[in-house]
């Protein structure tokens, strides 16, 4: 689940939805410039103008517009072959996120203290993915990482309200919610016992003003605080604390029960 900027649930649990099929009306001129204003690949499009302006005025002051213009030419094929060899064309659904990234190095040094944990695991007949499945002490954990714009501020209103300056994360937290159930549903059907997953999110970017939160049934953290989360489970598990051998063999039934994404 790609969440680098933080709007719409990508998920097949609660539905989203996902270009324009030849014989539409042509969009109005207003439509299409909002569109192309929205293209991630804009910033690329505008350095690589002012690149091969600049280039192409350097070189005309010096020698004259027709080498100017071949100059411009040049550096805005170079760039563009620069960029297709060195862009990822791997699809955003299966690519790895920058959150992802930096709480799958919190969990590793989690290591020594019993935590295990399988990442980017697909629920069987959807198309959504757990970021992190988190075996350890303190229990079994479905851990989303959301990278969200660190402009806009984080809030809650109620227990079971989250928004990101104006947007409300509710779809969100029921997606998350309905993840951890369906690990759950799916690990109790392989081991042959109940299994409770507990939902969390992991929050980069902006400031989350509080320590962890309970909202509609989701643990909500900031991103830096991954490792003190899971060593404080492991403190306040009480009699629901898992032994080494338990977490292995959630381990192995999770292995088998959520296949890899992608």
């Amino acid at each position: 689940m790609d969440r680098e900027t933080g709007a719409e649930v990508n998920a097949t649990g609660p539905a989203n939805a996902r270009g324009q099929a030849r014989g539409e009306p042509v969009p109005a001129p207003r439509a299409a410039l909002g569109g192309l204003a929205g293209d991630p690949r804009l910033p690329i499009w505008i350095m690589r103008a002012l690149m091969a302006l600049a280039a192409g005025i350097g070189v005309t002051i010096w020698q004259g517009w027709r080498l100017g213009l071949t100059a411009a030419a040049f550096i805005a094929i170079a760039d563009t072959v620069y960029r297709s060899r060195t862009t990822s064309v791997i699809p955003a659904s299966v690519r790895v996120t920058s959150a992802q990234r930096r709480t799958r190095r919190r969990l590793l040094l989690l290591r020594p203290a019993g935590y295990v944990a399988l990442h980017r695991r697909s629920i069987p007949g959807s198309d959504s993915v757990i970021d992190h499945l988190v075996i350890g002490p303190g229990g079994v954990f479905a851990l989303d990482s959301e990278r969200w714009d660190r402009r806009l501020p984080v809030r809650s209103v109620s227990t079971d309200l989250l928004y990101h300056g104006p947007y409300s994360q509710r779809d969100r937290l029921k997606h998350a919610d309905w993840e951890a159930r369906q690990a759950a549903a799916r690990l109790s059907e392989v081991l042959g016992e109940t299994v409770s997953v507990r939902p969390a999110m992991a929050i980069y970017g902006p400031t989350i003003p509080w320590i962890v939160a309970r909202l509609d049934g989701v643990d909500v953290f900031g991103g830096r605080r991954v490792r003190k989360y899971f060593k404080r489970q492991t403190r306040t598990s009480g009699a629901g604390r898992l032994e080494a051998g338990q977490i292995e063999d959630i381990h192995v039934a999770a292995a088998l029960a959520l296949p890899p994404a992608g």
